[in-house]
């Protein structure tokens, strides 16, 4: 069942996402994850406790955050799937844990204001989706972090998602979402998260081990290039797995992603992927269609497994 879960609860993301309306009266299940993993460290993470003690701490909320969230996916799943309907209903329910339509809606809104002129609306809505600082970035430097942002969260949001749904149903997605929501909230390198979060960055890596590089491949796959990229430059980054879908875009494209950027008013010198020139506004209407492609590439695979498995 997982795989045909995951299929159809691709499809159903793609056509309902995520309702704003539905929002403002339920949150997102990521908001009360993000909530949880925050109440801990703030409990657990005081300056005053050793390091090794913070680092075990650490460790400890990251099993406890996974394991409820896996337990959470099997008594959901467990309960509703003796439902009538309850497969409909698991879909839905599966649909949080996947970004498709979000992840196309927040960069053709970025694309949408470049085209209209608007830099000042480019730029915040752009800074909806990077951590860098946007202010004054001009118009090419607008379509590179948003081109960055799409590859990178094709990977996070949609493949890894998709491939722990597939492989372990809803415990296997809910524990990734908790592991990749600790890593956003806690995996940094700043001494306040240094050794706290140490277990959150290490399990969101090897949660993303596979999945980045399948990522990278499906861009590449889309785009008719970006192979030979990808294998080059994808071990650039400074995250283990992140390299793989940007280069991959890089490559597709024919433009070079990444270089300097400044984040809380510090500058960052970050490696360049690729060999071309820097993209252009117009690139985000190619990225956007690399990326529904690869999408669709996804849906195949998946549903070539689920018809292999019956078979």
């Amino acid at each position: 069942m997982p795989l045909e879960l995951t299929l159809a609860s691709l499809a159903a993301e793609a056509a309902l996402g995520y309702p704003a309306a539905l929002h403002r009266r339920l949150p997102h299940p990521v908001v009360w994850l993000g909530s949880a993993i925050s109440a801990l460290e703030r409990r657990w993470n005081r300056p005053t406790r050793a390091p090794a003690t913070r680092r075990l701490l650490g460790v400890l909320t990251i099993a406890l955050a996974a394991s409820a969230a896996a337990l959470a996916g099997w008594l959901v799943q467990r309960l509703l799937g003796a439902l009538p309907f309850g497969f409909l209903v698991l879909v839905l329910v599966a649909t949080v844990g996947l970004a498709q339509r979000s992840l196309f809606e927040h960069v053709a809104a970025v694309r949408d204001a470049l085209t209209a002129g608007d830099l000042p609306a480019a730029r915040a809505a752009v800074g909806m989706i990077v951590g860098r600082d946007v202010a004054d970035l001009d118009r090419g430097e607008v379509a590179a972090a948003t081109i960055e942002s799409l590859a990178e969260s094709f990977n996070d949001g949609v493949v890894a998602p998709a491939f722990w749904l597939a492989l372990a149903g809803l415990p296997g997605l809910f524990a990734f979402k908790a592991l990749n929501t600790a890593d956003s909230l806690i995996g940094h390198i700043e001494p306040r998260w240094r050794d706290f979060g140490w277990a959150a960055a290490r399990s969101d890596d090897l949660a993303n081990l596979i999945p980045a590089r399948l990522a990278g491949a499906l861009i590449a796959l889309a785009g008719g290039r970006g192979f030979q990229i990808m294998l080059r430059d994808a071990s650039k980054h400074a995250s283990p797995n992140a390299g793989w879908p940007e280069a991959a875009m890089a490559g597709a494209l024919g433009r070079t992603l990444g270089g300097p950027a400044s984040y809380d008013g510090v500058p960052i010198a970050r490696p360049a992927f690729g060999d071309g020139p820097r993209p252009e506004a117009a690139d985000l209407a190619r990225a956007l269609m690399l990326y529904s492609r690869a999408c669709v590439l996804l849906w195949l695979i998946v549903g070539l497994g689920a018809l292999a498995w019956r078979l």
